[in-house]
Formats: structure tokens, sequence, C-alpha cells
């Protein structure tokens, strides 16, 4: 079985740290699907702008691996317990594909790169390969879903707080969402240092925060060289 990439994300996150830990739970984040030259058809999104929200299936590409563990230990249990792969969705996996269910929020079109779909609430890292997109329909809710271990994980969200000084470093249409992703407390859970400064890239700014008693503090905000 042979797949190639369709499109490719243009997100603000250059590298995985930081990035929403599920799709939707930072909906201010805003990203682009660019699609690749052989499928810049215009015919192949027809009706897509009747959706208010779309499934995108992408690859793990920054977690290829030759081989794989049965096991493995999901970060919303603190890294503690070991699952099963298939009881979870770790990015370590036989095939390295990801799913994740996002806002459409529009359909530009430019001479350079033709259909970009718009989409708010993706959890993706800048350039990740899109392997397929699907619209999501009514039969994709299930009310009565029982949640697993993700339903008895704890509440990771924080109080934020930045200076103005420094919130004013970013530019007016990020601040929401890097305040949202901020929020969602990107430190891995088992780490709990109060002292630990973490850096964060997003959109071309280097983020530095701690983490205590439930509030994150930013203490700095850098321009990427």
């Amino acid at each position: 079985m042979t797949m190639k990439p369709i499109a490719h994300i243009r997100s603000d996150f250059p590298a995985k740290f930081g990035i929403p830990r599920q799709a939707g739970l930072v909906p201010e984040l805003q990203a682009a699907v660019v699609f690749e030259p052989h499928f810049r058809n215009p015919d192949a999104i027809r009706g897509i702008e009747e959706f208010s929200h779309i499934w995108l299936i992408w690859e793990f590409s920054a977690a290829r691996r030759d081989d794989w563990k049965p096991m493995v230990r999901p970060p919303r249990l603190g890294g503690e317990q070991r699952l099963g792969v298939f009881a979870t969705r770790s990015p370590f996996r036989p095939n390295p594909i990801g799913l994740s269910s996002v806002r459409l929020l529009g359909v530009e079109h430019s001479p350079t790169f033709g259909p970009t779909l718009v989409v708010g609430g993706a959890d993706l890292m800048n350039g990740t390969p899109i392997l397929d997109i699907k619209p999501y329909i009514g039969a994709d809710m299930h009310e009565d879903a029982a949640l697993g271990f993700t339903a008895r994980g704890g509440d990771y969200r924080v109080r934020v707080e930045i200076p103005d000084e420094l919130l004013n470093q970013v530019p007016a249409e990020l601040r929401d969402g890097l305040l949202g992703v901020l929020a969602e407390n990107p430190r891995p859970a088992y780490q709990t240092d109060p002292e630990r400064v973490y850096g964060m890239s997003f959109a071309g700014l280097n983020v530095r925060f701690q983490v205590a008693g439930g509030v994150l503090t930013v203490v700095s905000i850098e321009t990427m060289t």
C-alpha cells in the first residue's frame, strides 16, 4: 500500500511542544490546508463549504519508526500508566496516522496555491502531511459514547498571567490563540517543578513560562531568529 500527501498544513507550531493535545481544544487557532500541485483542482472540494467541520487524516511525520510497541504511556495519565497502543492516540503506532476534527472557517483561492482550506482548532505541527480530507457528518456524533481513560485524566487547564508589555509583542490576531494554547498547560503532565522554565515556539516567537499552583506565568517573549 502506497500513500502520498494530498496537502500539508500551515500552522504556527514549528515544533511539537505546545501543540494542543487534541483538535478543538483551542478553537482560536487558525491554520491552512495547502494542497499539493496535483490536487489543486477546485472540483476536488466542490461542496465542502456546506460543512462546518471536516476530518483531517494525516501522518505523524515527526514520529516515524521502524518498529512498534504494543504498550505506550499516555501523557494524559502522567506518563506512569501503560495502555495498549490501539487504546490510545499515541503517535508511536505501527502506521503513524493521526485523525483530527477541525472547524472549516473558509475556502480561499490564490493563483499560486489554488484552493486553500482555512481551519480552526487544528492540533498539527507546521508542515504535517495531510493524507485525506472527509466531511464531518451527523453519524460521527455518538451521545452515548464512553470516553475511557480520557474521562478521568484530570483537568490540565491553568490560569494564564502575562504582563501587558509581553503580550503587546504578540501580533493582535495571534493573541487569543496563544492564550488558549497556554491555558491548556503545554508542559508534560509528569513535570511539576514550579521553578522550571519552559520554552515554546509559536508563530516565530519563543514564549518562555513557568507553572505553579494552577497559574502559568509568561516570563519572556522573544522573536526567533
